[in-house]
């Protein structure tokens, strides 16, 4: 089971922002937290649930009401110009099925009004799709979608605990293409143990057969309270191994660059700008979302907005005490914290050095650019228009990069 939520002050029953609070000004999204999986991975510590783990007062069925219960509350504590992106994650969200998601994105719309340009992305896993459902999710408003793949070898998905068959994912991002989804992105995960650079390279391969205009490359990191983590404690699996991790980087840089995707962000990469998630690029670059659902976070107010650095909140995390909430007319909100000019600051550093159009200098105080200038003597940075920009080295080490430009 996923781990505890963070401790904050309590947030108010009607939901209501700390006084001073508004929205900042860099773009406002909606993310959607669908908390059911069938089956759950053996390296996954998300807020998800199968129907054994469910138990009561919670079902897939009534869930799109009480979603849409949390969104009343929401259109009653701030009222956005228009909703830029909408991100539904999970979980497993195509496990409703696709005229629920249309419900909600359609009374999002209603609420708020999505922008004519807006991005509208539902993850999905490949074996929780069809050509018939992504068609009808297409049709109803989506414009992207995300896919689990994570690798290609039976022997890497089966050490992760995936569901689907090795080819299942290209396959899927095919039948979206033809669906008629122009973005389309993949997720791989490198450094699994067992996982051989072959391995690694023939999913980079098949993601590029794919044909799709972005990929999405993480390190496996074994979290508290997994199966994997327990295997690896009772010595059934290696570590992940730091080196090994840095290799599978460089080889998916320079795959996915032959293929024309370039790297937006440390872990991602597009085709061009249109192929960019907007949605995740809000979270990066300081906007405002409203997080739906149970365990969802939120953030209300940036740096534009004057007396703080806005307020970030979550909800309670099991969705039968999330239809409660609701059901009696109270906030899903669990716990909330202030932002300080300080808290921005750490974030705006950690979360815009790892994106390529870098950090501007004139964000870090006299520490950090001369902490910035060392980097770029050390082939880590790069200086230039006024901006840090981490080089392939740099990226690899971007934790400590950032640790050494703030205070």
């Amino acid at each position: 089971m996923p781990g505890s939520l963070p401790d904050g002050e309590a947030v108010p029953r009607d939901g209501s922002l700390p006084p001073g609070t508004g929205l900042g000004g860099r773009g406002f999204g909606v993310y959607v937290h669908v908390p059911f999986c069938a089956s759950r991975c053996g390296y996954c510590d998300f807020n998800t649930y199968t129907a054994a783990e469910l138990g009561g007062g919670a079902s897939r069925e009534a869930y799109p009401d009480t979603v849409l219960a949390e969104l009343a509350l929401a259109a009653r504590v701030v009222t956005p110009p228009r909703v830029d992106t909408v991100f539904v994650g999970g979980g497993t969200p195509t496990l409703l099925d696709p005229d629920d998601l249309a419900r909600i994105l359609e009374a999002i719309d209603r609420t708020w009004g999505l922008a004519g340009d807006a991005e509208v992305t539902t993850e999905a896993n490949p074996e929780s799709v069809t050509p018939a459902s992504l068609q009808r999710l297409r049709k109803s408003g989506f414009t992207r979608v995300s896919l689990g793949m994570q690798s290609i070898a039976p022997g890497v998905l089966q050490v992760l605990e995936r569901r689907h068959t090795a080819g299942r994912a290209p396959a899927a991002a095919l039948e979206a293409r033809e669906a008629g989804f122009d973005h389309v992105n993949l997720d791989l995960i490198y450094g699994t143990p067992g996982e051989s650079a072959d391995d690694f390279a023939a999913s980079l391969a098949a993601a590029v057969g794919a044909g799709v205009d972005h990929v999405s490359a993480y390190s496996l990191i074994v979290e508290d309270g997994t199966r994997l983590a327990a295997r690896m404690r009772r010595g059934d699996l290696p570590y992940p191994d730091d080196d090994i991790a840095a290799d599978r980087y460089l080889a998916a840089d320079a795959a996915l660059s032959a293929a024309g995707l370039t790297w937006y962000e440390v872990s991602n990469w597009a085709a061009g700008p249109a192929a960019r998630c907007r949605h995740n690029l809000l979270y990066w670059t300081g906007g405002d979302w409203w997080g739906l659902g149970p365990g969802a976070h939120s953030h209300i107010g940036g740096a534009d907005h004057g007396l703080s650095g806005g307020v970030r909140w979550w909800n309670v995390k099991h969705p039968s005490t999330y239809a409660a909430r609701l059901a009696a007319g109270e906030s899903p909100g669990y716990a909330r914290e202030v932002l300080s000019a300080d808290d921005r600051h750490v974030e705006d550093v950690m979360l815009r050095l790892r994106l390529a159009s870098g950090l501007p200098l004139s964000v870090l105080d006299d520490h950090g650019r001369a902490a910035a200038a060392r980097a770029a003597a050390g082939g880590l940075l790069q200086i230039r228009e006024g901006h840090a920009l981490l080089t392939l080295r740099g990226r690899l080490l971007a934790d400590a990069v950032v640790r050494d430009l703030l205070p």
